[in-house]
């Protein structure tokens, strides 16, 4: 197990730190599916080519993604299936959260009577 002491906790935060980015979650799912270049994410994602290069060179320090040279492409892919593991889950409970209360709003109202 991780020691956590504060010196430890560091390196825990700045790797949580690099997932609280919504354009790298748009990448992050993006790359679930598998390896893909910068031309593909940029596609699939909106965002710019220089964010998305930007934002893989600060997953890669951390270790999230890793990249691979294919002829005059590079590929990208997640290298730590933990990350995926989270993605899904916290994808999937914040789903069941907002059905839950989407579902509050429409029950109907209880009937009340007039009296009058």
């Amino acid at each position: 197990m991780f020691e956590t002491t504060p010196a430890a906790m560091v390196h825990v935060a700045e790797y949580f730190k690099s997932l609280s980015e919504v354009s790298r979650l748009q990448i992050i799912g993006c790359l679930r599916n598998g390896p893909q270049n910068v031309t593909e994410i940029v596609e699939a994602t909106g965002l710019s080519q220089a964010n998305v290069s930007k934002h893989l060179k600060g997953m890669m320090q951390v270790g999230i993604v890793s990249r691979r040279p294919e002829g005059l492409n590079v590929y990208y892919q997640i290298c730590d299936p933990i990350v995926l593991e989270l993605y899904e889950r916290v994808c999937d409970q914040l789903s069941a959260h907002f059905q839950h209360r989407a579902q509050q709003f429409l029950r109907p109202l209880p009937q009340t009577t007039n009296q009058e």
